[in-house]
């Protein structure tokens, strides 16, 4: 492709909306365009980037087995209220009625869908095992937009489904699933890790998310370089490492805190290190309130409370209800008098004396609360965000934090929706049994922007070969017939060799050519210039090293097979 010709506006700024380094990239490289609050449109060298990892995903997809299908975007309504998710799924699934008045969404996943397809069509055992798999566009209706298409609102996915007559089948299809995501991301160019993770509101027995290690990574990743145990910090497990002296009892004391209502004031009102502190906090979960208490120097994790309670979602209680059931406004709660109220604790309070909470009345807190005496004993469970040499839960060894993106996710199932959905089959004994299901997701452009966040430079992207928009772009410099004609020459050659190859014609300034040819990160960069002229060889740069070599015309098409 010649460059002059080629639809590539590049800009020399970073765009003031852009929040991430793959946003400012991608939209300075010509590679997307804001269509409205998280929708793009993909320009012809981010779609190539796009049809890349596509590629790469439908070629080790079918290795794996499963076979390709298109599933429609738009979805009825009476699918979702069959498995509840109509209701439950909230404001991210997006509704509207048809001129039939008849209610639609778009897809935000396609569960409902793929299970309505397969009950209609598997009747025996013999139909089984199957893996569908489509790469098409989603809609989810994010509340707040961001990084991009790293969280957009619309955007293609890669979504596959097992169906299995048993739970070793289930095993096997996750397996295959899992070994061909290991693959995928390998052939992506990608630093990553496969981490335990949630399953969140596709529900399910077990998950695994699939990470790119990027400092800029929104997941926070518990690892322990020992044992290998990762989870994601959603999941990972909190082995107590708090162990406190065994001192008496001191005499329940009110003290006045007037103002003070963060756990650093009154830290240091009281002159207390946060660690003495137990925070108390109200969540409602289905219309149940429960009181929550935590150390001060500590995060809940509501995604462990969430799944302790059996419940879609937890949220915060609201000020008014606060008030109600403790009698003082947001920041003074406390277990002390606090009644008809489920009563949990993190193992973190466990063996805590002498402890700091609010005492249900503004402007004041309890000191040398003890449970048991002045309160009655909760109940323990891990409940915290675990931190850096946390102990790991398989070795004891410290976990490390790192961050990550998710660029895919593996979810085992069961039986969630094909109960629901009566999606059965007959097996050898002739007997109706709801088939077992897996569900397995790639989000193809947050892949793209995954590596543009792991692999880049002040001077712009820096794109593995694997996934590049082209192998290699040809800088001619200057306008002179000799190097126009030479450039022409190893343009075609490469070509004709299969280098997929952009060649910068334009009658611009070698300075210009050079930052473009950075910014948009191509692997090699083929100089055709003044040592053409002395010398008949052309300059071979790599991008991700600056490593540069000077080079015949004739070997450069040997030289880039090599590399690959």
């Amino acid at each position: 492709m010649r460059l002059s010709r080629y639809f590539l506006p590049t800009l020399r700024e970073d765009p003031a909306e852009a929040e991430v380094v793959s946003h400012k990239l991608m939209l300075r490289a010509g590679m997307i365009r804001k269509l409205a609050s998280g929708i793009y449109s993909y320009l012809p060298l981010g779609l190539r980037a796009l049809r890349k990892v596509e590629n790469i995903v439908r070629e080790e997809m079918n290795r794996a087995g499963a076979q390709e299908v298109l599933l429609p975007l738009v979805q009825p309504a009476e699918l979702w209220q069959e498995t509840g998710r109509w209701k439950d799924y909230g404001k991210e699934l997006l509704r509207f009625r048809d001129r039939k008045k008849h209610d639609f969404c778009l897809g935000p996943t396609h569960e409902e869908v793929i299970t309505d397809l397969v009950r209609r069509e598997v009747r025996s055992y013999r139909d089984l095992p199957l893996i569908l798999y489509q790469i098409a566009p989603k809609f989810r209706d994010e509340i707040r937009p961001r990084f991009g298409i790293m969280r957009a609102r619309e955007f293609i996915m890669k979504d596959a489904y097992s169906f299995d007559a048993d739970e070793e089948g289930l095993d096997r299809s996750y397996a295959r699933m899992y070994e061909a995501y290991e693959r995928i991301f390998t052939r992506c160019g990608l630093r990553f890790r496969a981490v335990l993770a949630d399953t969140g509101a596709i529900g399910g027995s077990e998950s695994h998310e699939f990470m790119v290690l990027a400092e800029t990574g929104e997941d926070r990743l518990a690892i322990c370089e020992a044992c290998g145990y990762a989870a994601n910090v959603e999941l990972a497990e909190g082995r107590s490492r708090f162990t406190y002296p065994d001192e008496e009892e001191r005499p329940l004391e009110k003290v006045s805190t007037p103002g003070v209502k963060s756990v650093e004031e009154v830290a240091a009102f009281l002159g207390v290190p946060p660690s003495r502190l137990v925070k108390t906090l109200l969540f409602k979960a289905e219309g149940q309130v429960v009181a929550v208490l935590i150390r001060g120097d500590l995060e809940l994790n509501e995604v462990k409370l969430r799944n302790l309670l059996g419940v879609a979602e937890v949220e915060m209680a609201d000020p008014e209800t606060v008030e109600r059931l403790t009698g003082a406004p947001v920041g003074f709660a406390g277990p002390v008098g606090l009644s008809g109220v489920r009563i949990l604790a993190d193992l973190s309070v466990k063996g805590l004396r002498n402890f700091v909470t609010g005492a249900n009345e503004a402007d004041a807190h309890y000191v040398n609360v003890n449970y048991g005496r002045d309160f009655p004993e909760p109940e323990f469970h891990d409940l915290r965000v675990v931190t850096e040499g946390d102990p790991c839960p398989r070795c004891g060894r410290p976990l490390s934090i790192t961050r990550g993106i998710e660029v895919g996710h593996v979810f085992k199932l069961g039986t969630k929706y094909s109960s629901a959905m009566r999606a059965t089959f007959l097996d050898r004994e002739g007997r109706e049994r709801p088939i077992i299901m897996g569900c397995y997701g790639i989000g193809i452009g947050r892949t793209v922007a995954a590596a543009i966040e792991q692999n880049h430079d002040e001077a712009g992207i820096i794109f593995p070969r694997e996934i590049a928009p082209f192998e290699a772009v040809i800088l001619t410099l200057g306008p002179e017939s000799d190097l126009m004609e030479a450039s022409e020459r190893i343009y075609r050659e490469l070509s004709g060799a299969g280098v997929e190859v952009l060649w910068d014609d334009r009658d611009e300034r070698p300075g210009v050519k050079f930052k473009d040819a950075d910014l948009i990160g191509i692997p090699y960069q083929i100089i055709v210039g003044r040592r053409f002229r002395e010398t008949g060889e052309v300059e071979l740069k790599e991008r991700a090293t600056g490593r540069r070599e000077n080079l015949s015309p004739e070997t450069l098409a040997r030289k880039l097979a090599e590399g690959k």
